[in-house]
């Protein structure tokens, strides 16, 4: 259960490191890469911060993801320049990719599609019963 201080912390930052990463993709030209922060996830002892993104178009996530990551030093600098007054600490940053969208979407199509998963299985059964 998350403290209310945690809650508060996991807010500000993941308002401010979407500010911060949606201003470096029009810094560095790239057009078409969309960034949202879905979620920030702030430990007890506020020292690290889980960061989950969601990346479109998401063939291309791991990529964006692994440049995040390796500028995870550099998001942090920026989060204390901009922070300075409200933390005094600004946690270790772990971005994460957040696949609930694709997951959604592979639920979503297998329910459209004409042969309904469950009951393929369900006839599967039946034959390696008989």
């Amino acid at each position: 259960m998350e403290s209310p201080r945690q809650k508060k912390i996991a807010a500000l930052l993941q308002q401010e490191i979407a500010q911060l990463l949606q201003g470096a993709i029009r810094k560095e030209g790239v057009n078409n890469l969309l960034v949202s922060v879905t979620k920030v996830s702030v430990t007890v002892d506020l020292s690290v911060a889980k960061i989950y993104l969601s990346l479109f178009p998401s063939k291309e996530a791991g990529k964006w993801l692994e440049g995040i990551q390796s500028n995870a030093f550099q998001v942090k600098h920026d989060l204390a320049q901009l922070l300075r007054n409200e933390l005094r600490r600004i946690p270790e940053l772990q971005f994460f990719l957040d696949d609930s969208l694709d997951y959604i979407e592979g639920i979503d199509a297998a329910l459209k599609a004409t042969e309904n998963p469950i009951l393929e299985r369900e006839k599967l059964a039946k034959r390696k019963k008989k």
